[in-house]
């Protein structure tokens, strides 16, 4: 099976208007598209859009809650230009645990016919319930890493502006995985954040070796959220208007959600 699991550490660092660290231990799933059935009828402890310990569920990574994942991702790729042909898609995230779960970033690694990742997904949800994906093209690199930019074009924390630029640093799912997430303004580097993970064969025990070791994600990820934001606002950091709510008060209709596109 190509599916894996990680166990690793996420960490955000925040440099400007005040430091802010945070660093916690998680796991992330790596999960073939096609394999998802597979693994579902070979796991006891990991169902396909049903309740379990560990779980998948398609309407939590797309907008038609009824409908197969993978054709919907192809449909995104297509609107952006791209046909993988067949090619696989792997999805790197966070699952659900007995039922609860969130992803504040998720990531597609789309491989074309002759299995060369043509191109990712930076799949973004919001705690307001929004979602925005970046489709971006793979460039050919000198080593594994893949390196990508775009600008912000969704609201994701109450602390930052949406005048901003990504810049990603990745490394695609083998004996290591990585995602590297940098945020930069006109005065230079704002945010970095970070997972890196270890590869793990997917089975029932690792799967509940990496419950029992994390009980923190258990607990649940918005639950983390939220703690570091009272955090932040004990630490003096203002609290920013939405675009929505700008737009309210200036006649401005213009919605800034959409499809990312890059290339």
């Amino acid at each position: 099976m190509r599916s894996a699991l990680y166990s690793g550490v996420v960490a955000h660092g925040r440099m400007r208007p005040r430091r802010h660290r945070l660093d916690y231990r998680v796991f992330m799933l790596a999960l073939d598209l096609d394999e998802l059935d597979t693994l579902a009828s070979r796991l006891k402890l990991f169902t396909h859009n049903g309740w379990n310990l560990v779980s998948l569920h398609d309407r939590d990574f797309a907008g038609k809650v009824r409908a197969p994942l993978r054709p919907q991702i192809e449909a995104k790729l297509a609107e952006a230009g791209f046909d993988l042909g067949g090619g696989r898609i792997t999805l790197l995230c966070m699952p659900r645990l007995l039922g609860k779960g969130f992803n504040p970033l998720s990531v597609y690694f789309c491989h074309d016919r002759d299995g060369r990742l043509a191109a990712t997904i930076h799949a973004v949800r919001n705690t307001f319930g929004e979602r925005h994906d970046y489709v971006l093209p793979v460039e050919a690199s000198p080593d594994e890493r893949v390196r990508q930019a775009c600008g912000k074009g969704f609201h994701v924390s109450p602390f930052m502006p949406m005048d901003l630029d990504y810049q990603f640093d990745l490394l695609p799912p083998g004996n290591r995985v990585g995602v590297g997430v940098t945020v930069h303004d006109e005065a230079g580097l704002l945010l970095a954040a970070s997972f890196a993970g270890e590869r793990r064969e997917l089975t029932d025990r690792a799967l509940l070796r990496a419950v029992v070791t994390h009980p923190w994600q258990v607990a649940g990820v918005l639950a983390a959220i939220h703690w570091e934001a009272v955090k932040m606002v004990l630490k003096g950091f203002r609290l920013l208007p939405g675009p929505k709510k700008v737009a309210a008060k200036t006649g401005d209709t213009r919605s800034s959600h959409g499809l990312g596109h890059a290339g």
